[in-house]
């Protein structure tokens, strides 16, 4: 039995040959000594207070400490598009990112033209969670504002005007105006033909194109400052004056679909109508989703009331 008594400690993967090691060369000259592998220089001891020592010539084992690299294939995130068809997007190309797989919500239908047909302070409300749909861009509503006749802070109370006559059409139609000659302005008309009433969308939540929205607002964020606000909802959905009157319960164009009612609101007063009667300013007609960032400002002024709490029935 060979006896081998390490003197020095051999770099990492090094072997003992002969050359090193003369006292290992064998008595027969023609005879082939093979190098035995050292094991990591840790696992050695210096000669002083006990050397290690190997009894056997069979070659160590060793386990493999460092883990195996392996490629993987990128992997495809699926997008939900609005017609509810899953479209696979590479989005491993992009430095930084991790692929997903994201999922629209389950849409409901078009909503009916009688939804529409009530007093636009209870339809407000009522719209909060509701789904506007325009092609692939699909929005939900988190933030309203209820307008109603004789109301000072309402448009309908100048009359009938070229303006303004969308707003007496009949409920569930679309009334969208330019406000200081920039913002498109997207209200959906409330209660019976002739009533001149309707509800104001001020903020939105994004749910499906993002991406198109992002490039009608100019801005490449995913943050509630893309569509909390009613010019910006309406930049997003690609609208102008030209869509007033249009039917919002019939399929194609602009449609506004049913979804999930909220559990909690928010109730405070509308926001930048001080020329109207003071009774008007602080009605609480404004209603917004709790417990969302996609709230336009000012917040502050909205608290909590659960009178409308699963009430809409």
């Amino acid at each position: 039995m060979l006896r081998v008594t390490w003197s020095a400690f051999p770099r990492k993967h090094e072997s003992i040959t002969a050359v090193q090691f003369p006292s290992l060369l064998p008595q027969n000259p023609n005879r082939i000594v093979k190098s035995i592998p050292l094991p990591p220089h840790h696992d050695f001891l210096p000669m002083t207070g006990g050397a290690r020592t190997s009894t056997s010539t069979t070659p160590p084992r060793f386990k493999r400490t460092a883990s195996r690299s392996r490629s993987k294939k990128p992997i495809k995130a699926v997008e939900s598009k609005a017609n509810g068809d899953d479209v696979e997007v590479d989005d491993s190309a992009v430095a930084g990112t991790v692929p997903r797989r994201l999922f629209l919500p389950q849409l409901g239908s078009i909503l009916p033209r009688s939804f529409f047909e009530i007093d636009s302070l209870d339809l407000a409300p009522r719209l909060l969670g509701k789904y506007l749909r325009r092609d692939d861009v699909v929005l939900q509503i988190t933030e309203v504002e209820a307008y109603r006749p004789n109301d000072s802070a309402c448009h309908g109370r100048v009359g009938v005007t070229p303006r303004t006559a969308p707003l007496f059409g009949p409920g569930g139609h679309a009334y969208v105006y330019l406000c200081y000659g920039m913002h498109m302005m997207l209200n959906v008309v409330a209660d019976k033909e002739g009533v001149g009433a309707a509800v104001l969308i001020r903020s939105c939540s994004p749910i499906s194109g993002l991406k198109e929205i992002q490039e009608r607002r100019g801005q490449k964020t995913d943050k509630p400052i893309l569509l909390t606000g009613p010019g910006k909802v309406g930049q997003a959905l690609g609208i102008s004056t030209d869509w007033s009157h249009h039917p919002l319960y019939e399929s194609g164009g602009l449609e506004m679909l049913d979804g999930p009612e909220p559990e909690n609101i928010l109730i405070g007063p509308r926001v930048g109508i001080d020329y109207a009667l003071p009774e008007h300013v602080s009605a609480p007609w404004r209603f917004a989703i709790a417990d969302t960032p996609w709230i336009s400002a000012p917040k502050n002024t909205l608290k909590p009331n659960r009178i409308f709490k699963n009430n809409f029935n």
